[in-house]
């Protein structure tokens, strides 16, 4: 399989490890999948280079592939049908240059019934982190909709696999109500797998072992303390003023402020009756994530960690990154109860 290139860190890398997520699409792609996989994990922990490497595989094996990433305004349509693909492109960038990004999710579901009217073939169907421009509701009835080109297409094909990301958590969990989607976590890269992708930023930099313990292997968090020249402290600054975390403590009851210290040692706190209420802010916030189950065949990829201290793992619940974890502590200085 050719390793795809990606801009990261002022430079192109090839793609790196994800071998067992990898060995996941294959074994979709022999099968299809039933129903939805719905995947999701914290941001910035490279679903999207994952996504972009399977559309790669996919293709090697025969698949006709649809992929759209809304907020990046990215389309691949890797297919051979000359006319429908040249339609899709032009759909899109007319829906882009409007900004209608919204518009994007449905055309790349329109498309794909077309191009099982007309080839019956081998279909995948990759969206991309849409669910946060298309909102909860539509979320739900999206992947409805991509369960149905499954069950009841327009017509017989030979095999469909359907996937959508995502890393915002109020979506997943509306779609967890229902029985349409099989939902799996994937977590930021495992060690030597982000050891590959540290090698290839360029310039001077620091230790390997410091890097791990502030991105715990988050591929965005490594561009961005690259970006910022190394500097920890700006980018802490980021998170805080970004996700409004500031104006999320000063909302919290001094009972709440109280378990929210509690969690920046030990993020499990947020699992009890008086945490579970804060859990669903922060994960709003993209801040942690509950990450109840370890069983493999559960996850894409490999599951983080029983239990991390350093980098902000727990049992039950995790900061996405220990630099997310470190923004709440730096946040809580001087208003704490």
């Amino acid at each position: 399989m050719r390793r795809i290139r990606l801009s990261f860190a002022n430079t192109q890398v090839e793609f790196v490890d994800r071998e067992k997520a990898l060995g996941q699409v294959r074994d979709w792609a022999e099968k299809g999948t039933f129903p939805v996989q719905v995947v999701y994990g914290p941001e910035g922990c490279g679903k999207t280079a994952w996504l972009l490497q399977s559309v790669e595989l996919l293709k090697e094996l025969g698949f006709d592939v649809i992929y759209i990433n809304i907020p990046n305004k990215e389309v691949l349509a890797e297919f051979s049908i000359t006319d429908l693909r040249s339609r899709f492109l032009t759909l899109a960038r007319e829906a882009i240059a409007q900004n209608a990004l919204g518009k994007l999710a449905w055309l790349a579901f329109d498309m794909a019934k077309e191009l099982i009217k007309l080839t019956r073939g081998k279909i995948a169907v990759i969206v991309d982190d849409a669910f946060q421009v298309i909102g909860v509701k539509e979320s739900a009835l999206y992947v409805k909709a991509l369960l149905n080109l499954i069950e009841y297409p327009p017509e017989m094909y030979e095999r469909i696999i359907t996937i959508a990301a995502t890393s915002e958590g109020v979506s997943r969990r509306e779609i967890g109500r229902h029985t349409w989607a099989e939902i799996m976590p994937i977590w930021n890269m495992p060690r030597e797998g982000f050891r590959q992708l540290y090698e290839q930023v360029p310039g001077d930099k620091p230790g390997f072992e410091e890097v791990w313990r502030l991105t715990g292997g988050n591929p965005r968090i490594l561009e961005e303390l690259y970006r910022a020249g190394w500097n920890t402290d700006r980018v802490i600054e980021g998170f805080i003023r970004g996700r409004g975390i500031d104006i999320l403590i000063n909302s919290l009851s001094g009972s709440e402020k109280r378990v929210l210290a509690e969690t920046v040692d030990d993020p499990d706190a947020l699992f009890t009756r008086e945490g579970v209420p804060l859990m669903d802010k922060l994960i709003e916030l993209n801040l942690v994530l509950d990450i109840s189950d370890r069983k493999p065949y559960l996850w894409i990829d490999e599951p983080p960690p029983e239990k991390d201290p350093e980098l902000g793992i727990g049992r039950r619940v995790a900061w996405q990154t220990p630099l997310h974890r470190e923004a709440i502590r730096r946040a809580l200085e001087g208003v704490r109860p």
